[in-house]
């Protein structure tokens, strides 16, 4: 074995042992998780509310608020991320304009996620007096999202050949029904990718909710969406560092854990789901 071919092997070894490293400590944490939180789960803790100072009780509040939260952004998020993407790919000059925005978005990305909490705070709580409520937490996470919306769009119509437009084009459609009839199908298993992980980066989010909806004990069920609500990342938060009795919370601070990781999976599982769906709808016509 040469010299170069030893180096080859070498390096492999090391990524092969570094990926490996990754997934152990996954499956370290879902085990861990799992073995504290297990013994928790059932259908009271389910379907109840929390009672005796959250020592007891269940969770249904909190697992409502959370789809509450999710739907709501991902209404704000999924039309508006997908529209500025088809904007910036399809129809903006390729200028510096463009690239402005593009950097702009992407530096939205890494903003901590506190400052979009103080920022809806500002703007959705105060300014415009939607209070602490759901519109506000769904309008505050829909902006977390949206950046990673915005770009998974861009990026998926931009991996899209052109022919596929010059064709329809050629065929007497408007850029409009090119868009809409040709493109967007084309590009949606990447875009509902995109929007399922922006989901579930912002079901698990605290700091947003914290100061825009979230409520430290809410045993019932919010009716509109000016109410506050209970959402799972905030009880776990909240049972794991500032309650009564941590020896009798902790085991449920860990079923709470567990049901945030079930939602998580489910909505990935979703995500493939669809993606697949549409790959075969894609492949069929």
């Amino acid at each position: 074995m040469n010299k170069k071919h030893f180096s080859q092997n070498i390096a492999f070894g090391l990524f092969r042992l570094l990926s490996l490293s990754v997934v152990l400590t996954l499956f370290a944490i879902l085990f861990f998780i799992i073995y504290k939180g297990i013994g928790v789960i059932n259908w009271n803790f389910l379907t109840t509310a929390p009672t005796d100072g959250m020592t007891a009780g269940g969770i249904w509040p909190a697992i409502v608020g959370t789809f509450y939260l999710m739907v709501g952004s991902a209404l704000f998020a999924f039309p508006v991320g997908v529209m500025s993407g088809i904007y910036m790919n399809e129809y903006a000059s390729k200028g510096w304009v463009v690239r402005f925005i593009r950097m702009m978005t992407n530096n939205l990305s890494g903003i901590p996620s506190i400052v979009f909490g103080l920022f809806g705070m500002a703007l959705f709580v105060n300014w415009m007096d939607f209070g602490d409520s759901i519109l506000a937490g769904s309008l505050t996470l829909g902006l977390l999202a949206l950046p990673l919306v915005i770009r998974t769009t861009e990026e998926a119509l931009k991996a899209i050949p052109d022919s596929m437009r010059e064709g329809s084009r050629a065929l007497g459609a408007t850029k409009l029904q090119t868009i809409w009839h040709v493109i967007l199908p084309m590009g949606m298993p990447n875009i509902i990718t995109g929007l399922i992980l922006a989901l579930g980066r912002v079901s698990g989010e605290t700091a947003p909710i914290l100061f825009t909806c979230a409520a430290y004990f809410l045993p019932q069920l919010p009716e509109s969406i000016f109410d506050q609500c209970m959402a799972l990342p905030y009880h776990l938060y909240v049972i794991s560092t500032s309650g009564t009795d941590i020896d009798a919370q902790l085991p449920i601070a860990y079923g709470t854990a567990l049901v945030l990781i079930v939602i998580i999976l489910f909505v990935n599982l979703l995500a493939n789901a669809l993606r697949k769906y549409f790959e075969n709808k894609i492949k069929s016509n």
